[in-house]
């Protein structure tokens, strides 16, 4: 999929670290990211995102300096709080994990030190050096679903990215916080924002109607804690839902945007408009991986990416 994006003329590839979670393999997105940077030519590579407290500072200082050696100026290193999974697995991943947010900017301002190879007296970084060297850095971005997020992202001068696949209320506020709040830093001079959201086009609406039913379904399953094949689309449309699933299911359509070509350009543009921004990630999961190509391929050519 890197390949298509690169060819198409996206900006970004992120891929994201979920852990035990069966119906997501992506779980150690830097080891990916040495791949899809082989794989491509052009397009900048990230994680969205690397989920802080799961590791020590000094190995993702280590992981993505290392990436940025290789790909210099393409990799993109997006940072969570997160756990990207339950919280059992988030334990054994770090089990000095007290889901702090004090431990949390700590863990950034050790980072940035290794990024900028600080040698500033009384703290680690005089004593340690992250490997290897580089004349540049990762773009660092923070991930959030809420305010407060980014407004450590301002404070530290870190580029912004709302998860509006995750909540779809109160992004364009947040972004509007996060520009006022902004101090520019060493990584970034002045304010950077994006939003991600759950998207699928196709120009048959019948495609579209198939997508948003199996994927508003699939989604349901997650948050059940249920995993495994999806029943076939007509029994998903046979299922007769509970009050409490039906509204689950209302609101994780704001979660999503589908639509025709012409259509998705409008939502998207009215979207953008709203978080005050030209950058959209999409995530875009089907059943069928020849619609999620389309998918990009429509999108590519709807908004002229080349």
């Amino acid at each position: 999929m890197v390949k298509l994006a690169d060819e198409l003329g996206y900006t970004r590839f992120w891929i994201s670290e979920h852990h035990n979670m069966r119906v997501v393999a992506g779980s150690t997105p830097e080891v990916l990211l040495a791949h899809l940077g082989g794989e491509s030519k052009r397009i900048r590579i990230g994680s969205g995102g690397i989920m802080l407290p799961n590791h020590s500072a000094l190995k993702v200082a280590e992981n993505f300096k290392m990436l940025e050696a290789l790909f210099p100026g393409r990799i993109d290193l997006g940072i969570g709080r997160a756990p990207g999974g339950d919280r059992l697995a988030a334990y054994l991943l770090n089990p000095s994990n007290q889901f702090s947010e004090q431990d949390f900017l700590m863990q950034l301002k050790e980072l940035e030190g290794y990024f900028t190879n600080s040698k500033e007296p009384g703290t680690v970084h005089e004593k340690v050096l992250a490997s290897p060297v580089v004349e540049t850095m990762p773009e660092q971005w923070m991930l959030t679903s809420s305010g407060g997020s980014g407004r450590i992202a301002a404070q530290l001068g870190m580029a912004f990215s709302f998860a509006h696949f995750i909540n779809p209320n109160g992004g364009p506020d947040a972004a509007d916080d996060y520009r006022r709040l902004f101090k520019p830093s060493q990584n970034l001079a002045a304010p950077k924002v994006n939003f991600s959201i759950f998207g699928f086009c196709s120009e048959d609406l019948e495609t579209v109607e198939r997508w948003k039913t199996e994927f508003s379904y699939r989604m349901l399953r997650i948050e059940m804690g249920m995993d495994g094949k999806l029943p076939s689309y007509d029994e998903i449309r046979a299922t007769k839902f509970t009050p409490e699933q039906q509204m689950r299911i209302n609101y994780n359509l704001g979660r999503m945007v589908a639509g025709a070509p012409a259509e998705m350009k409008q939502k998207l543009t009215l979207l953008a408009d709203a978080y005050k921004t030209d950058e959209v990630m999409l995530a875009t999961f089907s059943e069928d991986f020849n619609d999620t190509k389309k998918s990009f391929e429509l999108l590519a050519e709807v908004f002229k990416l080349k």
